[in-house]
């Protein structure tokens, strides 16, 4: 492989982004579904690749891509995060939201792991033991998540049929985060759950489109650094990458050193992104540093990844494991909708379906679909679910990384079952914590809530 043929699969990549984004802007039909352009992007990379009608001259290489920008992504993710409040203060503002959300985690991999585990055991017993947690890899941790699973299952085990398969489950995911989403909306304005919205109102201009209109449009960042020094893009954008280099050479490293040792790069590459975010605060430079345009950068990478994850699946790999992915995922579709309607219903005090559906969103594909669907019920975002979900996600944000962190080496040393369960009970620990301090809601679904805002319809 040339550094040409890498330049080229970006390239291509982008050209096919591109036109995603016009069939956004100008297709009704894609604009009723809310389909990313990444994702159109993946689909037609995989149809116009080589597994197809071979017309996009894509590099061999291509299918490596998904775990390097995962790697990527995760030296991002602490870089500019000066961190929030107590996490008194964070359970007195926003606990229920703290409980609810962080259950969702460890609910989903228990539920793969113990439920989808003992059904492939019995029924497909060739099938790996790691096969099952890839469906919430891929659902509640969407492509970033998938790409590090299947990279981790291919490091420390060398399989190489986990990243393909992690990928399918986060694009399922997202294709029923989505339409799965529109449809319980649908079913919540007939059965007046929603509280500020009667009917599914016409979304505004740039949600449909995907392109902002004018009044629409917001700042990028901050330029934190002078231009006739460094472009500002380039300073963040550099900081992420010495994050990733540190990641790469010591995994190597120590692999070299320890053949045995069994680390996932991506884990590492976070590490050294704590590290830079603390030299950074040691030398007074954090204040230079701003966390959106990082968070953009990370977006830029997701984008990428999606794209080449769909564009990578195997066919083959998801024909061979038809059934096995069959099953897992009618798992997790069916726990995703009855948390929807048994959890939130019932630990949500007021606005339950616009914090629900958020849920719903980003635990069968991204934050960005939660936001999608939030916004539809809650155009003004009145429920304030989105800022109650920004400062539990301070603390959320290390169940998250730390389940996708050390899982991989759990399940590849015979403790998947074992982890299942420990997930199942830590989840429904949070549950009953969040029943005890806050309440269970007991009264009718259609009735405002203590609370609740009245809003007039007419």
């Amino acid at each position: 492989m040339t550094p040409y043929d890498f330049l080229m699969d970006f390239a291509l990549m982008s050209i096919l982004l591109f036109i995603a984004q016009l069939m956004r802007a100008k297709l009704k039909i894609v604009q009723k579904f809310l389909l990313p352009s990444s994702l159109l992007a993946g689909f037609m990379g995989l149809f116009f690749g080589k597994q197809f009608l071979n017309i996009i001259p894509f590099s061999d290489s291509v299918g490596s891509y998904p775990y390097m920008l995962v790697v990527f992504l995760f030296a991002s993710l602490f870089i500019g995060n000066e961190g929030g409040g107590s996490f008194k203060q964070t359970m007195d503002d926003v606990g229920d939201t703290f409980f609810v959300n962080s259950s969702v985690y460890f609910l989903q991999y228990g539920a793969a792991l113990v439920i989808g585990g003992l059904i492939l055991k019995v029924f497909y017993p060739n099938v790996s033991e790691a096969f099952s947690v890839l469906m919430p890899g891929g659902f509640i941790g969407g492509h970033g998540a998938a790409a590090a699973f299947g990279g981790a299952f291919e490091e420390l085990i060398g399989w190489d049929e986990a990243l393909p398969i992690a990928q399918t489950f986060a694009t399922i995911g997202l294709v029923f985060g989505v339409l799965g989403g529109i449809v319980l909306i649908n079913i919540a304005t007939r059965k007046k759950w929603t509280r500020f919205i009667k009917t599914m109102q016409e979304l505004p201009v740039g949600m449909r489109t995907g392109m902002n209109p004018s009044e629409e449009q917001d700042v990028l960042g901050i330029e934190t650094v002078n231009n006739m020094s460094l472009d500002t893009l380039t300073w963040h954008f550099m900081l992420v990458l010495i994050a990733t280099c540190g990641g790469y050479f010591t995994t190597n490293y120590l692999q070299g050193l320890f053949p045995k040792l069994s680390i996932p790069m991506f884990s590492v590459s976070m590490l050294y992104g704590v590290l830079v975010q603390f030299i950074l605060k040691k030398i007074n430079f954090s204040k230079y540093v701003d966390r959106r345009i990082i968070s953009h950068v990370g977006s830029f990478a997701t984008d990428y990844l999606v794209s080449f994850g769909i564009a990578t699946i195997k066919i083959s790999v998801v024909i061979k494991y038809a059934m096995p992915i069959l099953i897992l995922t009618l798992i997790g579709a069916v726990f995703c909708v009855s948390y929807l309607l048994l959890v939130s219903r019932k630990l949500y005090q007021k606005y339950w379906f616009e914090k629900g559906i958020f849920i719903f969103g980003w635990s069968t594909g991204v934050v960005a679909i939660g936001v999608t669907l939030l916004r539809i019920v809650d155009p003004k975002y009145q429920s304030k679910t989105l800022e109650d979900y920004g400062m539990a996600y301070v603390f959320m944000s290390f169940i998250e990384i730390g389940l996708i962190a050390t899982l991989p080496s759990l399940i590849v040393n015979g403790y998947s079952l074992i982890s299942g369960i420990t997930c199942f009970i830590v989840g429904f620990i949070l549950l009953g914590l969040c029943a005890k301090k806050y309440g269970i809601y007991k009264g009718p679904d259609d009735q405002l809530r203590p609370g609740e805002i009245d809003v007039n319809f007419n």
